[in-house]
Formats: structure tokens, sequence, C-alpha cells
């Protein structure tokens, strides 16, 4: 099984969320499901746009990259998503073939 660690974002780009899943694609419909939800950080703020991701062998090393990931500046993590997705293209479309999805 992989893992991942994965980074959205707001439609206005205000926001980055950093998360570890198991499910990129369960993990981002349950994001975009959320949205304005007030109980949750990723929901709050409409972070539902996926700029960045990551695959591991294992839990263990995922959430030690996420840990890595969230520890680090915003500066830093636009760099980390820049060098990943240069034209900070939303791979939404790219996990369900259109996007929003039918669900």
């Amino acid at each position: 099984m992989d893992y991942y660690v994965y980074i959205t974002t707001n439609p206005s780009h205000k926001v980055l969320y950093t998360g570890v899943t198991n499910s990129l694609e369960r993990r981002i419909l349950e994001h975009y499901k959320c949205r304005g939800d007030s109980n949750s950080f990723a929901g709050k703020y409409y972070c539902y746009l996926l700029v960045y991701f990551d695959t591991f062998p294992s839990a263990y090393e995922a959430i030690s990259a996420e840990k890595l990931i969230k520890g680090k500046s915003r500066k830093w993590k636009e760099r980390l998503i820049h060098e990943f997705n240069p034209t900070f293209s939303y791979y939404n479309k790219m996990l369900y073939g259109k996007w929003p999805p039918d669900y």
C-alpha cells in the first residue's frame, strides 16, 4: 500500500494545507465535501485543490515527511510546490477525470 503526503490550497491560494493519507482520491474528495465546515481546518478555509503530492512506501515515512513540511515556512512550501508543479496547476482533474467529481 502506498501512502501520500499532499498539499492543498484554496481558490484564492491564500491558505496551504498539508496532510497524509493512504488514499489520495478519497481524501481530496473528503476535503471537497467538507468545504465551508468550520470544524475542520481544510473545510473552514476551502482547501480542496491539490497542488502537490508525494508517494511513500510506508506510513512512517509519509508521516515523517508531513511533519517536515508542516515545520517549514510558507515560502519553503511554495518552493516545494513550484519544483513539483511549476504552473501551480490543480491535480484534482487528474485524480477524477473531471472536476468537480460526481459523488
